[in-house]
């Protein structure tokens, strides 16, 4: 018998011409791993599919049911098929409705039971575990329309009342708007000024989350749509006095800091091992990022702008920056502690081969347990209301007991040129580590770097591989909204797997949160560890 899991409604466009089937039983053998997984169902996907297939030659009978932890949150399951029967011997697809009654929000665990009877004594059962999102008000049931198929009339007074309401709120609209653009041009004057005043130069749109549009998915045909993300956006500090109080809170004498080795060397920049000396006399190990004389302003002012993204958070997956040095003269530092990190992408790629020259592989287990760290700093990044926009494994590091931190960006350009593209718009950008909107529309948001985790997940499994080697940068937009996606890396797990297919749904309200992400890689970890 051979049966395995494909995705479910709307969502099965996301990954079309993906490998993304989760495989229960091949060749008569069973999966253990795929059943102990419990997968995600979001919101709005409906329907899960199943493909089966019986490789005897008689008959072999079955029985399916569904039981879930919460009848409130949940409607009845429904197949589509005959919950008794015979397992067809060709290929043949089934499906499960999973409607939400939309009474409340809720993630239900669900098992989806299949019995199958080889003989008088001999059953096996296959239990395929789901945990299904419902959403309040986002039910089969919500659209007003009574049980008879006929819809309640109101009275005239409602709709009048709503008319005038939607009125008001658009006169609203249409004055905070033009006080926010007002405010917004004053403060963008002064902020410039400022920047120009301190040597920073101009600077571009920083990584606070902005409410720009992002894309989601329409109810039947699956195309996107302009929406407003759900996450409330964080307005960048309004007075520029507090954003030069934070560049003179970093600011440290040049002469504590001492350069000794090169460690990374780009066109323009470097990255030096040195100390800095506290007040006190104590000397810290650090890492200084700076640029040579050859560097032009702009560079100069995108090292010090994407230096300071990290400033002043605390976290033990966030590498933060400790200090920046401006002198007359003379290139910025930029000063971070270090304790015997290295760059994991580059850690990775020095994996694939070991001092005796034999191939190295990170376990499993080594594998999600340093992507559950890079889920927790992302956490707190978004609890910050702070989004990365470039999370990849070059804009890590790691230690020698696998300990990861996420790093700001600066010099990643120039350090690591193959990982970007300018596509004709004068603007250098990870091309294939965006998401689709991103790549189309410059819009980002939480799930954004969720799509990012995606592709840094898999360069976790395939030891810093270049994605998309073979597609064209120019291409790779055409490339993605017909539904393909990177390949399963080698003995990359059927469930490691379906998480990155997940982070790649075509619509950024299908894919996961990384709270969602930590839950399902922590129950996959469970498991490895279970069976070492």
């Amino acid at each position: 018998m051979a049966l395995w899991s494909q995705c479910g409604g709307r969502a099965c466009a996301h990954v079309h011409g993906l490998s993304a089937e989760l495989y229960y039983v091949r060749n008569g053998v069973l999966n253990e791993y795929a059943l102990n997984f419990i997968v995600p169902v979001p919101a709005t996907m409906k329907e899960l599919h199943f493909t089966w297939q019986s490789l005897t030659s008689r008959p072999v009978s079955y029985s399916m049911t569904v039981e879930s932890q919460d009848d409130g949150a949940m409607l009845p399951a429904k197949f589509n098929i005959s919950a008794f029967g015979a397992i067809p011997t060709t290929v043949q697809t089934w499906s499960v409705t999973l409607p939400c009654s939309g009474l409340y929000d809720a993630e239900v665990n669900l098992v989806i039971s299949l019995n199958v009877t080889l003989g008088r004594n001999n059953v096996t059962q296959l239990n395929f575990r789901r945990k299904k999102i419902c959403l309040r008000d986002l039910s089969e049931n919500s659209s007003g329309v009574i049980q008879d198929g006929t819809r309640p009339e109101a009275p005239a007074a409602v709709y009048v009342a709503i008319s005038c309401v939607c009125a008001l709120a658009t006169l609203l609209a249409i004055a905070l708007l033009a006080c926010y653009l007002r405010t917004n041009k004053e403060t963008m004057h002064q902020t410039g000024r400022l920047l120009r005043e301190s040597r920073l130069g101009s600077s571009s749109s920083g990584p606070f989350l902005t409410p720009a549009p992002v894309l989601s998915c329409g109810s039947s045909s699956g195309s996107c749509a302009s929406s407003r993300h759900r996450t409330t956006a964080n307005i960048p500090p309004s007075n520029p006095a507090d954003l030069h109080h934070r560049i003179a809170q970093l600011t440290v004498q040049r002469c504590r800091v001492r350069l000794r080795s090169i460690v990374l060397e780009g066109t323009f920049g470097r990255v030096y091992r040195g100390t800095y000396t506290e007040e006190d006399g104590l000397e810290e190990e650090v890492l200084v990022k700076t640029v040579t004389d050859q560097a032009s302003s702009i560079q100069i002012s995108l090292l010090l702008q994407e230096g300071m993204a990290m400033y002043g958070l605390s976290h033990k997956n966030i590498l933060s920056i400790l200090g920046v040095s401006i002198e007359d003269h003379t290139a910025p530092f930029l000063i971070y502690p270090h304790q015997g990190y290295t760059n994991l992408k580059r850690f990775l790629q020095k994996c694939k081969l070991c001092p005796e020259g034999v191939a190295h592989t990170l376990t499993t287990q080594e594998v999600v347990d340093m992507a559950l760290q890079i889920i927790s700093g992302m956490q707190y990044l978004h609890k910050k209301r702070l989004l990365h926009k470039d999370l990849a494994t070059r804009n890590c590091v790691v230690d020698d007991k696998l300990r990861v931190q996420i790093t700001d960006n600066a010099l990643s350009r120039d350090l690591f040129p193959a990982d970007y593209h300018c596509l004709g718009d004068n603007e250098n950008r990870p091309v294939k580590w965006l998401a689709i909107e991103s790549l189309t529309l410059k819009s980002f948001s939480t799930f954004s770097d969720v799509w990012s985790f995606g592709v840094l997940l898999w360069e976790l499994t395939t030891l810093a591989q270049q994605p998309y080697v073979e597609v064209d940068p120019f291409e790779i937009a055409a490339y993605l909204r017909d539904g393909y996606r990177l390949a399963q890396p080698v003995n990359c797990p059927d469930e490691l797997f379906a998480v990155m297919a997940y982070c790649w749904a075509i619509c950024p309200e299908d894919r996961p949160t990384f709270s969602q992400l930590q839950v399902c890689l922590q129950e996959f970890y469970a498991q490895l560890t279970r069976y070492v």
